[in-house]
């Protein structure tokens, strides 16, 4: 069930759309930012409110990759795995964040702090490769070492 303050939100988003099924990706935006990710109990919820299907608003929750439809760590480390931040030093990064971490892409750390993602693209192959923490971008990351990993990852508790 849609709690008080997401569907007064929701209401608010709602405002602004002709078609409530319109409002989809700012409903799953606004329950993901209250509880972390979007249950199918809450597609189902959101859907009702919106007068659609579940079906409908599951398409556009898992089209988005921003969306999680599984439960995430506090922090959710994206790293771009395009092609230019493949070629500019993305599987070296991956690495050493899989070794620091001690997880593999789309696992959590034990202590729920992090979740280690792919993602398509960050749009910064200017300075690839590149990373996205929460909403955070960093790049420039082509000679990373732990250490440049500790003072970003430390900023993050």
């Amino acid at each position: 069930m849609l709690s008080t303050e997401e569907m007064r939100e929701i209401e608010h988003e709602l405002a602004h759309y002709e078609q409530p099924s319109a409002a989809a990706i700012e409903a799953l935006k606004i329950v993901q930012k209250h509880r972390g990710w979007v249950s199918d109990e809450a597609v189902a919820d959101i859907a009702a409110k919106l007068g659609t299907s579940a079906a409908a608003v599951d398409s556009v929750a898992t089209f988005y990759n921003l969306i999680y439809r599984r439960p995430v760590g506090k922090h959710v480390i994206h790293v771009c795995d395009s092609v230019t931040c493949w070629m500019m030093g993305q599987p070296k990064l991956n690495g050493l964040l899989e070794q620091k971490l001690g997880v593999k892409p789309g696992q959590t750390t034990k202590d729920g702090r992090f979740t280690l993602l792919p993602i398509v693209c960050l749009g910064t192959c200017d300075r690839a490769p590149a990373m996205m923490i929460d909403q955070d971008t960093h790049r420039d990351l082509e000679n990373a070492d732990e250490k440049k990993l500790d003072t970003i990852l430390g900023q993050y508790k």
